[in-house]
């Protein structure tokens, strides 16, 4: 790990792995210009490379834990770029939230280790603050209620449910049921490196 002013970068090699892969998608799905709050950033890498390649955007990381909070300042700090905005403190789970004003969301591994709630939180916050036809886009590992999972994707839900029982990675079909409850239809499957999808949900537009 690299430290800057006490500091340290947290470095994730999934994240230098899935960035482009990931990036690509979010160009086709998100808004030209707007502000996308990030939900639990993490390290920040992908905050300051998806910054860095969407300049139009104003990105917002976050994320519950100060030692995440701390790396992605660093990372900012690293390469101070004026559409990359200091992180904030959010747990998805306490809501409402602090940031209330954005035009899409981002969460990137986030379902999979964590309680179901917090989906739920994170649909239903969805919901209610995204602006009409404002992008949710979720990335990460999935499951199909008529579909065995792969073999690596099987032993890391093994692997998440012995570690944690509320983990586990989520049925799709939940996914998407508890988004509509919450007026948010599934737009886009993308099928990405390493067994993972891009799921791009969409807030209902009432006036359509």
């Amino acid at each position: 790990m690299d430290s800057i002013s006490g500091a340290e970068r947290l470095s994730s090699p999934a994240a230098a792995r899935n960035r482009e892969p990931i990036l690509a998608v979010l160009r086709e799905v998100l808004p030209e210009r707007g502000r996308v709050l990030e939900i639990a950033s993490g390290s920040g890498e992908h905050a300051l490379h998806f910054a860095r390649h969407l300049p139009s955007l104003q990105w917002q990381p976050s994320d519950p834990s100060v030692q995440a909070l701390d790396s992605i300042t660093a990372w900012r700090d690293a390469e101070p770029l004026t559409n990359l905005l200091g992180p904030i403190r959010l747990d998805v789970t306490e809501r409402p939230w602090p940031c209330r004003d954005f035009d899409a969301l981002v969460c990137i591994n986030m379902l999979h280790i964590s309680p179901w709630q917090a989906a739920q939180a994170l649909l239903a916050e969805a919901g209610e603050r995204l602006p009409a036809d404002g992008t949710l886009y979720l990335y990460g590992p999935f499951q199909h209620r008529d579909q065995p999972l792969a073999p690596s994707n099987a032993d890391f839900d093994a692997d998440l449910r012995r570690r944690n029982s509320q983990w586990g990675i989520r049925h799709l079909e939940d996914v998407q049921a508890e988004g509509e409850r919450h007026g948010l239809v599934l737009e886009r499957i993308v099928e990405m490196p390493a067994n993972n999808l891009s799921v791009v949900l969409r807030r209902r537009n009432e006036d359509a």
